[in-house]
């Protein structure tokens, strides 16, 4: 019995770390979500979120609602799927290139036969020969020249503007619905070229401070509002450097070619001029409060692979958190 009451206790003391170290609320859900985790280690969740937290990355809520806490096995890894779709829409994409040419070619090919068809025509009129049944089968032959070319034209239209859609559809694969920014695997696959290229790279990991009671009082319409301005006077401040939206309400700047103590400068220009602002709900012009974003900031080794360095960016974004709030701590 009183080995069982151990066991219980220490799954309690675990979930209790998991979500302090996620920087989860323990609500219902999250606790749900992690009694489930932890109870089955090597269960088809566990399996999933060591894939999507590999490397030091944290959970975010939407992560939590995509996998859900059934009793179901989760099919696979998201990040995997995610990868999978991307493939299809650029296998898709070759395809429908490939489709186009091919209409050109045969577009291009019909025109010539029309043309000398035409041509034909009219020599057999200008020598005088009297062949109805000739002329007849040509002319149903133009008309039938005149209306293939007619569709190939309105296929190839048609290809145009799928081809156009599917590269829309391969770059909001890499922006974030609402703020419009980058989103978290666009930023990696930035850092993985800036690291690739020697570039030197300082990484800074920002979460908006208590963002939680900011949806809790006005609602999400007004959280979203707050993140969007938040993605703005990130943009305009770290202007040629990229500035991504992470997920929920974390963002993440990536500093190029610049050194930690220029980075730490500009972020806070940053941090001032979102701190500085007074922000007003739409609706009734009622102030909503200051709003302000704590950061951790780090610089990349040479090699050094982006979950570490995002991992050691993000734990001081939580020490500046718990220092306060509305700060920037760096390595």
């Amino acid at each position: 019995m009183a080995s069982g009451s151990q066991a219980a206790r220490n799954l309690y003391d675990r979930i209790g770390e998991f979500l302090v170290d996620q920087r989860l609320d323990p609500d219902p859900a999250n606790y749900a979500f992690a009694y489930q985790l932890l109870a089955n280690p090597d269960g088809p969740l566990a399996r999933a979120v060591h894939a999507l937290t590999d490397g030091g990355v944290r959970l975010t809520r939407r992560d939590i609602e995509t996998l859900g806490c059934d009793t179901q096995p989760v099919a696979g890894n998201p990040t995997a799927t995610i990868e999978k779709a991307q493939g299809l829409v650029a296998q898709t994409q070759m395809q429908v290139e490939g489709f186009q040419d091919m209409v050109t070619a045969i577009h291009a090919e019909t025109v010539d036969f029309g043309r000398d068809l035409a041509a034909s025509a009219r020599a057999m009129r200008s020598s005088g020969a009297d062949n109805v049944e000739v002329e007849r089968l040509t002319a149903t032959m133009l008309e039938r020249v005149r209306s293939a070319e007619e569709r190939l034209e309105s296929a190839n239209r048609e290809a145009n503007e799928l081809r156009t859609k599917l590269e829309e559809a391969r770059d909001n694969a890499r922006k974030d619905p609402l703020t419009g920014l980058p989103n978290r695997r666009a930023f990696e696959e930035a850092y993985a070229a800036q690291a690739a290229a020697g570039t030197r790279i300082c990484m800074a990991v920002c979460d908006v401070d208590h963002f939680k009671s900011v949806n809790d009082r006005f609602g999400h319409v007004v959280g979203d509002r707050v993140l969007k301005a938040l993605g703005e006077a990130l943009s305009d401040t770290c202007k040629g450097h990229l500035v991504a939206r992470y997920g929920g309400e974390e963002f993440v700047v990536l500093f190029s070619g610049v050194d930690i103590r220029t980075a730490r400068e500009i972020l806070d220009r940053a941090r001032i001029a979102v701190s500085a602002k007074r922000y007003r709900l739409r609706e009734t012009d009622a102030p909503l409060g200051e709003i302000t974003f704590s950061a951790g900031l780090s610089a990349a080794a040479e090699g050094e692979v982006f979950g570490t360095v995002f991992h050691r960016a993000d734990q001081l974004c939580y020490a500046a958190k718990n220092g306060g709030r509305n700060c920037i701590r760096i390595d």
